[in-house]
């Protein structure tokens, strides 16, 4: 079942965003290879829930004064001091055209060589793939289990797709390894040096004195 979202077109910009974002209502634009952009305005709350389920790479459909868009999200803007998304870009599909996804990757398992100490390097935390929209899958599951051994390491091909979504990210891209756990090397702090301190202590007190008697 596709999720929605309603919006309406959007006439103003720039400060009169911010009269907007104080309503409740976030800017967005919609666009895409037969899209003109459209700059349309919608509930924040409304559009932070679909973007919790939904992601960068499920389907929506945003209705726009009642005439609806397949769109992804493409692209969302926060407010660096809440982190409340304040614009978001949304990409318009084409029915039969592919697109390119970046899918978020989710760890599941647990590495026997974690277990018995190691460190576990996630390298990628998302996967670009290539995919009809209606196939794209809302994320992709890494199974940690196989690492069974120390600088055992998980590639980017090694990672199961659904059918009709091929991948884009370099085949032998490290995704996850298990590495050995360094301890931390604890420098020692010198203690200071009180004779050297004591001596210009007193030399500074001689400077003062000859500069007094003067």
């Amino acid at each position: 079942m596709v999720m929605e979202i309603k919006a309406a077109k959007r006439g103003v910009s720039g400060k009169g965003a911010q009269a907007l974002r104080k309503e409740g209502l976030m800017p967005a634009v919609i666009y895409g290879p037969k899209q003109e952009a459209l700059p349309v305005e919608m509930n924040q709350r409304e559009f932070a829930k679909v973007l919790e389920k939904a992601g960068e790479s499920t389907v929506i459909s945003l209705s726009v004064d009642g005439e609806a868009h397949n769109v992804l999200i493409h692209e969302v803007d926060y407010d660096p001091v809440t982190s409340v998304a304040r614009h978001a870009d949304f990409y318009a599909i084409v029915k039969g055209q592919k697109v390119k996804v970046d899918i978020e990757l989710e760890f599941v398992g647990e590495s026997l060589a974690v277990k018995q100490g190691g460190n576990l390097v996630k390298a990628l935390h998302e996967l670009e793939v290539e995919a009809d929209p209606m196939n794209l899958p809302h994320d992709l599951k890494v199974d940690i289990s196989v690492l069974a051994e120390l600088n055992s390491h998980i590639l980017a091909k090694d990672i199961p797709l659904p059918a009709g979504v091929t991948l884009v990210t370099g085949a032998d891209e490290v995704v996850a390894t298990v590495v050995e756990a360094k301890e931390e090397e604890v420098v020692p702090v010198a203690a200071p040096d009180m004779t050297a301190i004591e001596t210009s202590v007193e030399r500074g007190k001689k400077e003062d004195e000859a500069a007094a008697a003067e």
